[in-house]
């Protein structure tokens, strides 16, 4: 679904992204592990189009698309759901869903259908959908921005952050609803600093530090390695 080339990625003199391989199989839920600041999300933006690669290869499917704009990436199957939400807020929630999948406009009967799913999913959506989204709890929002990725009906989802300031119980709802989208057949690259609900749906794993993969393992090997435990994990 996803392979990754010797990719780097620059801001300017300073080089966020070194030399990334990673490769993501059809129908994986993928993990990766990072500190703040460690290019989890300059690594989601590079792969959705959004931040040039300064060297490397991207491949979706097996096709290049290094370089490719991010409304064609979507179209291809490429769909980003940003950390922090990044909602319209004074808009209502339908219209943020409906945003979603502005690249699949012309085909409002299929929109239609997918937004009905997405409803059906996350059934308080569909009780405020005419409220502003801006007014909604914090999980409330994190589904909204779940939804719109998903009207963007997306092959390989990109996942940053998701359960970022939200209460314990949310989160544990957050992932279980990751994990039923992944289920589904949608395959998943899910960014993620609580390591241990993070793997425990998950099928690999990669490590991310100043811009380099330093670990890549199956969810067991990762979730009784030491190094792992103690800087993500917290045991």
């Amino acid at each position: 679904m996803l392979k990754l080339d010797r990719v780097d990625a620059c801001y300017a003199s300073f080089k966020a992204l070194d030399g990334i391989d990673m490769t993501i199989e059809a129908g994986e839920l993928v993990v990766l592990l990072g500190a703040n600041g460690a290019g989890k999300t300059t690594l989601f933006n590079t792969i959705s189009g959004l931040h040039r690669p300064s060297a490397g290869r991207i491949h979706v499917n097996g096709r290049d698309v290094t370089g490719h704009k991010p409304s064609s990436l979507v179209q291809n199957g490429v769909v980003q759901c940003p950390e922090g939400r990044k909602l319209f807020p004074d808009m209502s929630v339908q219209k943020n869903l409906w945003l979603g999948g502005y690249v699949h406009r012309s085909d409002k009967r299929a929109m239609q259908k997918t937004l009905d799913g997405i409803m059906a999913m996350f059934p308080i959506l569909a009780e405020k959908k005419n409220e502003a989204a801006g007014s909604l709890s914090g999980g409330q929002q994190q589904m909204v921005a779940i939804g719109r990725a998903l009207m963007g009906r997306p092959k390989l989802l990109l996942l940053d952050e998701p359960s970022l300031g939200l209460a314990p119980l949310i989160v544990k709802q957050v992932f279980e609803t990751v994990s039923e989208i992944n289920a589904a057949g949608t395959t998943v690259l899910l960014a993620e600093q609580n390591a241990y609900a993070a793997l425990k749906i998950a099928s690999r794993a990669y490590v991310i530090e100043n811009g380099r993969l330093t670990l890549e393992g199956d969810r067991d090997s990762m979730l009784g390695n030491e190094a792992v435990r103690k800087a993500y994990i917290g045991a």
